[in-house]
């Protein structure tokens, strides 16, 4: 199976701990729109059907041609199909990971995995990421935020320098609302990655939108 890619625009993040009927509701809605990428963090609720919520959200994913990939938890790709992985920090013995994800699982054929991976202000990782063949890198945090709280602060600086260094595909992440989305205008990145900014709305669909217009905006 080809590898799919991930478009410039909205790399959205869903947390599954939300209520199932809310969460696939919301998460259609944006669909809608142009969403580059759907990923699962790996925030679950405990009693939580895991096998039927990663199979609807799969599901939907397919409808809208959207790649899903999972947060973290790399051995779910060899259970389900998932487009790839999405790791907060380098991943310990990642080749013997990539060996493991081309054995033959429930898969008919070899699945090309997107990997991406989280970065901050250490251009050490960007240089890692980029040796060790990620597909595109998610700065957090720009802004301070309740659903980033672990991460640290990033600086305008440290994107252009990461930009200076690796051609990778750099999505923004972190607090980041329409509204403070021309403070990115000098920088060259190709997408934001959003969670309750979309989710967390009535209208998931509009402030998708409102997030693609702001993108497009942005474009020099």
């Amino acid at each position: 199976m080809a590898k799919k890619k991930i478009k410039e625009g909205v790399y959205l993040v869903i947390d599954p701990s939300m209520a199932p009927s809310l969460l696939f509701q919301r998460l259609e809605k944006a669909l809608k729109t142009s969403i580059s990428a759907v990923q699962i963090w790996d925030n679950w609720a405990s009693g939580v059907d895991k096998d039927a919520v990663i199979e609807k959200i799969l599901s939907l994913g397919r409808k809208y041609k959207v790649p899903v990939l999972m947060n973290n938890d790399w051995h779910l790709l060899k259970s389900y199909s998932f487009d790839g992985v999405h790791f907060d920090e380098v991943p310990e013995n990642f080749e013997e990971i990539k060996i493991e994800l081309t054995k033959r699982s429930i898969f008919a054929e070899k699945k090309d995995y997107i990997f991406g991976i989280t970065c901050n202000n250490d251009m050490n990782l960007i240089d890692w990421a980029t040796r060790n063949g990620m597909d595109y890198l998610s700065f957090c945090s720009m802004f301070p935020s309740a659903t980033s709280n672990s991460c640290e602060l990033v600086s305008l600086d440290s994107v252009h320098k990461a930009r200076s260094i690796s051609n990778l595909p750099i999505f923004l992440a972190g607090g980041i609302r329409p509204d403070n989305m021309k403070k990115f205008k000098d920088i060259d990145y190709q997408g934001v990655a959003i969670v309750s900014g979309i989710m967390g709305s009535s209208d998931p669909e509009d402030a998708a939108s409102q997030y693609l217009q702001q993108l497009n905006n942005n474009e020099p």
